[in-house]
């Protein structure tokens, strides 16, 4: 029952990630790929305050893993954003793939130690 639920939340978080993409790419007609970045800072900050809640035991393992495996698993995509990378070096844009590459190495493990800060507040 639990591998249907966290496929099926894989599923809500893959519709959410296509929906805020394409929403993204509708007005940001740039080079550098402002969508994948966005969902991944989103993303990361969540899964930090998930961790944070199931640390200090606010939600069950049960719903860490649901939001985290599944959700957040369909929903975050590193693999785009390594391939982002790949074809800006492949199209010359060598300047531009070297920033991607930092701001989504640094950021999210910004973001994710900010979202621990926020799930962490109060306790």
């Amino acid at each position: 029952m639990s591998f249907l639920l966290i496929s099926m939340c894989g599923g809500l978080g893959a519709v959410a990630r296509f929906v805020l993409n394409t929403s993204i790419q509708r007005w940001w007609n740039r080079m550098f790929p402002l969508s994948t970045f966005i969902i991944n800072v989103i993303a990361t900050f969540c899964a930090g305050v998930a961790a944070a809640a199931y640390a200090h035991q606010v939600v069950p393992e049960s719903t860490y893993l649901l939001f985290v495996t599944g959700f957040l698993g369909g929903f975050s995509t590193f693999s785009t954003a390594i391939n982002e990378m790949v074809s800006l070096a492949r199209n010359r844009h060598f300047a531009m793939a070297a920033y991607y590459l930092v701001a989504t190495i640094v950021v999210p493990i910004i973001c994710v130690t900010l979202g621990w800060i926020v799930g962490s507040l109060g306790r």
